[in-house]
């Protein structure tokens, strides 16, 4: 009895050293990328010059209609209160509470998921550098309003500036990595309620970024398949347990 007492609570350390293990990654993760993208430098022109292409893009494409909708809602300030609270809240509050279940409840799943941050991160942080781009908060000459700053200072707070590149609007992994953690609750929840929350969690975010003009419909886009290709590259690199849906 003793000796089963003592495996168990052998056992119960190695997992909590392999969370805390787990927690120290992310946290070097998320301070690696933020610290990169913020020390990534940006032409200022550059990135307004390479804004008015994405632009460009999305009329050719007729999509360019995030002006019309924002003009939509500014007028209820509950709607763009409920926005902002989305934006901010729904990210990284949601993100880090979904990888801390999953490394809890369901530790193959997790890699898998892990892995598809990191890599989509790496290769955001490849495109900013070559690609910036002025989010739409800041053509006020097509009527964009900044709607989270001028409601709300948490953001900055949960992003201080020193760590945030301003000309990172493409790909939105604001919404890419919502995505991923849509999919694994969605898809791993055990009730409906939770599945749901999944399904609704990254439509939810999609709406938040291009209301508040922090993103084009474009960079979702972008930060949307970035995030999938990520997800199939982190399964393929999984062993045959995850991929056969053992997680």
């Amino acid at each position: 009895m003793v000796a089963g007492s003592d495996v168990s609570v052998v056992r119960a350390l190695h997992r909590n050293r392999q969370i805390v293990r787990e927690l120290i990654v992310i946290a070097a993760a998320i301070a690696s990328y933020f610290g990169v993208r913020g020390l990534i430098a940006t032409r200022v022109d550059v990135a307004y010059r390479n804004a008015e292409t994405v632009v460009s893009w999305e009329r050719s494409a007729g999509l360019f209609v995030e002006p019309q909708l924002q003009q939509a809602v500014v007028d209820h300030g509950w709607l763009v209160e409920v926005l902002g609270y989305i934006y901010i809240f729904g990210h990284w509050p949601v993100l880090l509470t979904t990888l801390l279940w999953l490394l809890i409840r369901h530790r193959d799943a997790y890699r898998v998921f892990r892995n598809a941050m990191l890599l989509s991160g790496s290769i955001g942080l490849v495109i900013f550098a070559l690609f910036p781009v002025a989010p739409p908060r800041f053509l006020t000459g097509y009527g964009f309003a900044d709607t989270v700053t001028e409601h709300t200072s948490a953001y900055r707070v949960l992003q201080p500036p020193a760590f945030v590149n301003q000309y990172a609007a493409v790909p939105s992994l604001h919404f890419g990595w919502n995505l991923l953690m849509g999919i694994a609750v969605a898809s791993l929840g055990t009730h409906w309620s939770i599945r749901l929350f999944g399904w609704l969690m990254p439509v939810l975010m999609l709406t938040a970024i291009v209301l508040t003009a922090n993103h084009y419909i474009f960079d979702g886009l972008a930060g949307g398949v970035i995030a999938l290709l990520s997800l199939l590259a982190a399964y393929r690199l999984a062993g045959p347990k995850v991929r056969g849906g053992g997680c």
